[in-house]
């Protein structure tokens, strides 16, 4: 696809704007760090509330929000439901994987990964945690790799990282892989029955509220968990199984279900309903689109953008000069690793690219 969004999807991203965001300002560039819930999203938390401020805590809703929200991610990233677990961080996620790796397993990694994936294996000194670049994470793997963990894409960056050959090198030497999908579920289509272990946190792409967060666990890697962090809630029937040992764990992934933040479900179970109804694949191509427009513009401008077809558009070496000017213009953007950070989401317009070169230039 050239650096050109069509004249049919802009107008059909047009409408999804005017129902859903009628209020966004221009130049909100910011996914990456945290999207804006659309107007579905809000009326179901205002509602919910309400309920709650009128003494009227709508608990059998939270419930079915919490199912609704497990069951629409899991359709997005191709999963069955029973593979998904509500969590509450991409760290405590990672947590219960780190745990029970045996002392002295090898666990690869990308150097400069976000913290949250990479800082519960440096926290137990008693693993070997081998940290290479992006591109040299399959070529790292070998026998005796227990563990693979690297980011579907960048947050620094946006690079999206060479997912098959991945795979692949752990498939040939017996290694599991784990996933941080946090940048890419949304925009990036995703199979995730292909890898052991994938965690999102909703807040970014899917548009979700801060605390819905989701693992999934293939099946046969549900051994591979701490037990230690199960809870009443990962019972077969949590609601008899409030007290004392568990006697019954749920079958599959939600055994190790985290107590969902009610709330932060509701709202959820809204946004994704709207992924769901867009298609990730239509939100990929027209989330690139505008990317490709930014990285084509800020080369015209004489800038090196980090190349590749992500949704996320790093510039290095902008001047405080420029960036001044794009915040004096109302752009919202991020500052990551020395790059300029843009994450245009299927709520911007052709519109909010040109006011950001506009200002750039």
């Amino acid at each position: 696809m050239s650096a050109h969004v069509s004249t049919d999807s802009a107008a059909a991203f047009s409408e999804v704007r005017a129902a859903e965001y009628p209020d966004l300002a221009p130049g909100y560039l910011n996914t990456a760090a945290h999207a804006i819930a659309p107007a579905r999203t809000v009326a179901a938390l205002r509602r919910s509330l309400d309920m709650w401020a009128a003494g009227r805590p709508d608990l059998d809703g939270y419930e079915r929000a919490a199912a609704e929200a497990r069951a629409s991610f899991a359709r997005i990233v191709g999963a069955p439901v029973s593979q998904v677990a509500l969590a509450g961080t991409v760290a405590g996620s990672v947590g219960l994987i780190c745990a029970a790796l045996p002392p002295g397993a090898e666990v690869v990694a990308f150097q400069e990964d976000f913290s949250a994936l990479v800082q519960p294996f440096a926290g137990r000194p008693d693993l070997r945690l081998r940290l290479v670049p992006l591109q040299d994470v399959a070529g790292a793997v070998r026998p005796g790799t227990a563990l693979v963990a690297v980011s579907t894409v960048q947050s620094a960056d946006g690079r999206i990282a060479d997912l098959p050959a991945i795979r692949a090198a752990a498939a040939e030497h017996g290694a599991r892989v784990l996933l941080d999908a946090t940048q890419s579920v949304g925009w990036l289509p995703l199979d995730a029955t292909e890898y052991d272990y994938v965690v999102c946190h909703g807040y970014k792409w899917p548009v979700s509220p801060h605390g819905a967060c989701f693992l999934t666990v293939r099946p046969g890697a549900e051994s591979t968990l701490s037990g230690a962090f199960t809870t009443w809630y990962g019972a077969d029937d949590p609601w008899a199984s409030c007290y004392g040992p568990v006697a019954d764990l749920a079958p599959g992934a939600r055994r190790f279900d985290a107590r969902p933040a009610y709330l932060p479900y509701v709202g959820a179970a809204a946004s994704l309903s709207l992924i769901e109804e867009l298609g990730v694949d239509a939100v990929h191509a027209y989330d690139v689109a505008l990317a490709d427009r930014l990285r084509a513009g800020f080369a015209a401008l004489g800038y090196d953008p980090v190349p590749g077809r992500s949704a996320i558009v790093a510039i290095p070496g902008v001047p405080a000069a420029v960036t001044d000017r794009l915040t004096e213009a109302g752009l919202t953007f991020s500052s990551r690793a020395g790059n300029l950070r843009f994450a245009p989401h299927f709520y911007n317009t052709p519109a909010d690219i040109e006011l950001a070169l506009a200002a750039a230039a």
